[in-house]
């Protein structure tokens, strides 16, 4: 999935979209008839900080409610992430905690905040 949005310079969305990040989701299987989405995304540098990560994150909750029958839709980020976890509040997900000594980046085991979006926390229309 690709995060459109309009071009400033041209105002054109049809012939002036830019992109400015890109969005992933797997399955996650929760028991042996049961999975949910986990998904995530990412945002070049000079398209953070103006509401797109929020728009994303609601556009892949939308889409992914309405093309299969889950129950949950998950996203984690480092601990200290926390213009995500803004974006993950505002898009509707819930924080459910923390998985210390979660990921190993640079060496170095970083924590994880948790958050979920439950399909009846989402208003369609």
């Amino acid at each position: 999935m690709r995060v459109r949005v309009p071009n400033l310079q041209s105002g054109s969305w049809m012939n002036g979209c830019s992109v400015v990040g890109h969005g992933r989701w797997r399955q996650v299987h929760t028991s042996p008839h049961s999975y949910c989405w986990n998904v995530g995304i990412n945002l070049l540098p000079e398209a953070r900080g103006h509401g797109y990560g929020t728009q994303a994150q609601r556009q892949l909750v939308t889409y992914l409610f309405s093309h299969t029958l889950v129950q949950r839709i998950e996203a984690g980020t480092d601990v200290k992430n926390v213009a995500e976890q803004r974006a993950l509040e505002k898009a509707g997900f819930v924080r459910e905690g923390v998985l210390r000594g979660h990921s190993l980046r640079s060496g170095r085991w970083h924590d994880t905040v948790i958050y979920s979006v439950l399909r009846d926390e989402v208003p369609f229309g």
